[in-house]
C-alpha cells in the first residue's frame, strides 16, 4: 500500500506555482481548506485561477487571494460575500465566470471523470448561456458546458490515513469530492490522519488514488466564522403567513428544497409526523431543526444557508454533484424559493439586479429548472412601491415558464393552464388592494 507524504501547509502552498488553475473546497464556511489557503496568501504567488462555489468567502483564503491581488480569474457560483469581490469583478480588475451551483458540482466532476463536456437545461435562456454553445434535445434547449479541472485542488476531508483514502463529515464533503478527482495534483488538509486499517473501506469516500500530499490541521471554532453557532431568523406575521401558506403546499412523503429568506421559515413549521424530507443543496437529505443547545457546525452538520440544523432518524449526506443530480433528475417534489418578479408567462428573476453590488447565482437555476413544483415566495412591491408580479420580467431571468405558484403578503396566485390566476387574499388585505398594487394581468379564482 503506498504512504502519501504528510506535509506542512506552507509546504502546500509552496506547491502552487503562478497561473495555475487551484479548485478550492467547501460551501460557505463548511469544508474549507483554510489553513492551506491561508497560507497561501502569505506568497507572492500570482495570476492564478480559483475554482470554488463561493470565491470571495473574506475570512476564507479565496477571499484573502482576492484582495492580495493574487487573482486572474474567479470561477464560481457565488461572490456575493465579499464586496470586494464584486467590485473588483464590477470594475474589470479580475476575470470572472459566474456558473450555476449544480452547474459548477457537475463540470467539476466531468472534469474528473475524462469527460469533455455535458449539455443541461440549467440557465438555458438567461445571461448565464451568453457564449454557450446550445442545442435542441428532445424537444428542450440546453446549454452545453465545458469540463473543469484543475492545476492543483486543495480540500478538506476529516479523517485520512497514511494511504490517502479520506473520510468527509456531514455536509462537509460538498465540492470536495469532486475536486478531489479533478486536478493534475490533490492536497488534502485533514483533522486527522490514522494508519492504514483504521479506516474501514466501506466508509471510505475518496480513494487514496487520487490524493498526492496530506497536510493534518483540526479544524477551530475560529474557522468556521457564522457557522460556529446557531444563527437568528428574521420573522414578522407578514412573513410567517407568507410561510404557512407556502407549507400548506406540502405533501406527506414530499422531497422539499428550501431556499433562503422567508423559504426557511416553513421549516420551523415542519413536525415529523407531516413526512416532509428537507433537502439542503450542499449535501444532505432529512434535515432536522437548528440545535436548540447552541451548538454549531463543530458538532451539526450546516444547511445551504450556513446555519446549523440537526439530522432526523434516516438522513443522509452526499456531495454537491450527487445533491444536484437529484434537483436536475427530477427527484425534489417543490422548491420554495424568493423571487425579485415573476411575471405573466410564470418567469422568474431572482438573482441579479443590474447595477447593484449582487453577484451570485448559486443554485436557484438548477432549483427553478429541475423542481417537480416551484413555489415563490416575494413582497408584492419593491421599497417604492412598484409591483414585483409584472407583465414581463425586466431583471435578468433565472429560468423561462418556471413558476407554478407565487405567494406574497397580499395575495396567493397560481398558473392555471397557463395563465396567472388569483386563487386567493392574503390576510390584512383585500381584493381591491391586490388589483392596484399587481402590475400583471390576472385571472381570479377566488374560493
Amino acid at each position: 500500500m503506498k504512504q502519501v507524504k504528510v506535509i506542512s501547509a506552507t509546504e502546500a502552498a509552496a506547491l502552487i506555482k503562478d497561473g495555475d488553475v487551484v479548485l478550492g473546497g467547501g460551501f460557505g464556511m463548511t469544508g474549507n481548506p483554510v489553513n492551506i489557503l491561508h497560507e497561501l496568501a502569505k506568497t507572492s504567488t500570482k495570476n492564478l485561477t480559483f475554482v470554488a462555489n463561493n470565491v470571495g468567502e473574506p475570512n476564507m483564503g479565496g477571499g484573502r487571494l482576492l484582495n492580495n491581488g493574487q487573482l486572474k480569474k474567479m470561477i464560481g457560483s457565488f461572490f456575493t460575500s465579499n464586496p470586494e469581490a464584486v467590485k473588483a469583478a464590477q470594475e474589470g480588475k479580475v476575470e470572472y465566470e459566474l456558473i450555476p451551483q449544480g452547474t459548477l458540482a457537475e463540470a467539476i466532476r466531468a472534469g474528473g471523470a475524462g469527460i469533455g463536456g455535458f449539455y443541461t437545461v440549467t440557465s438555458a435562456g438567461t445571461k448565464i448561456a451568453d457564449g454557450h454553445e446550445t442545442k435542441v434535445i428532445d424537444g428542450v434547449e440546453q446549454v452545453f458546458v465545458k469540463g473543469i479541472r484543475g492545476n492543483v485542488a486543495i480540500i478538506r476531508a476529516w479523517k485520512a490515513d497514511t494511504a490517502g483514502n479520506l473520510q468527509y463529515r456531514m455536509t462537509e464533503q460538498n465540492f470536495n469530492r469532486a475536486m478531489a478527482t479533478a486536478a493534475d495534483l490533490v492536497i488534502a488538509e485533514v483533522q486527522e490522519i490514522v494508519p492504514v486499517g483504521e479506516l474501514d473501506p466501506n466508509e471510505i469516500h475518496t480513494p487514496g488514488c487520487f490524493v498526492d500530499y496530506l497536510v493534518e490541521r483540526k479544524l477551530t471554532e475560529e474557522d468556521l466564522g457564522s457557522s460556529a453557532s446557531t444563527g437568528s431568523k428574521k420573522v414578522d406575521d407578514l412573513r410567517m403567513n407568507m410561510a404557512k401558506r407556502a407549507f400548506a403546499e406540502l405533501q406527506k412523503g414530499d422531497v422539499v428544497n428550501l431556499g433562503i429568506g422567508i423559504p426557511t421559515l416553513v421549516a420551523d413549521l415542519i413536525k415529523p409526523e407531516d413526512g416532509i424530507i428537507l433537502h439542503t443543496e450542499n449535501g444532505m437529505l432529512g434535515v432536522g431543526p437548528e440545535p436548540t443547545d447552541g451548538g454549531g457546525a463543530m458538532k451539526y452538520p450546516v444547511n445551504a444557508g450556513k446555519v446549523p440544523v440537526t439530522a432526523l432518524p434516516g438522513s443522509s449526506y452526499f456531495d454537491s454533484a450527487d445533491s444536484f443530480a437529484m434537483i436536475r433528475g427530477g427527484h425534489i417534489d417543490v422548491a420554495i424559493m424568493g423571487g425579485l418578479e415573476i411575471d405573466e408567462a410564470g418567469n422568474l428573476a431572482n438573482w441579479a439586479v443590474p447595477g447593484k453590488p449582487l453577484l451570485g447565482v448559486g443554485g436557484a437555476m438548477d432549483l427553478a429548472s429541475g423542481a417537480k413544483k416551484l413555489i415563490i415566495t416575494l413582497s408584492h412591491t419593491d421599497r417604492a412601491g412598484n409591483s414585483k408580479v409584472v407583465p414581463e420580467c425586466t431583471l435578468p431571468l433565472t429560468a423561462h415558464n418556471c413558476v407554478d405558484m407565487c405567494i406574497t403578503e397580499l395575495a396567493v396566485f397560481k398558473y392555471i393552464n397557463g395563465k396567472l390566476t388569483l386563487l386567493e387574499v392574503m390576510p390584512g388585505s383585500s381584493l381591491e388592494e391586490v388589483r392596484a398594487k399587481t402590475a400583471a394581468k390576472f385571472e381570479e379564482k377566488l374560493s
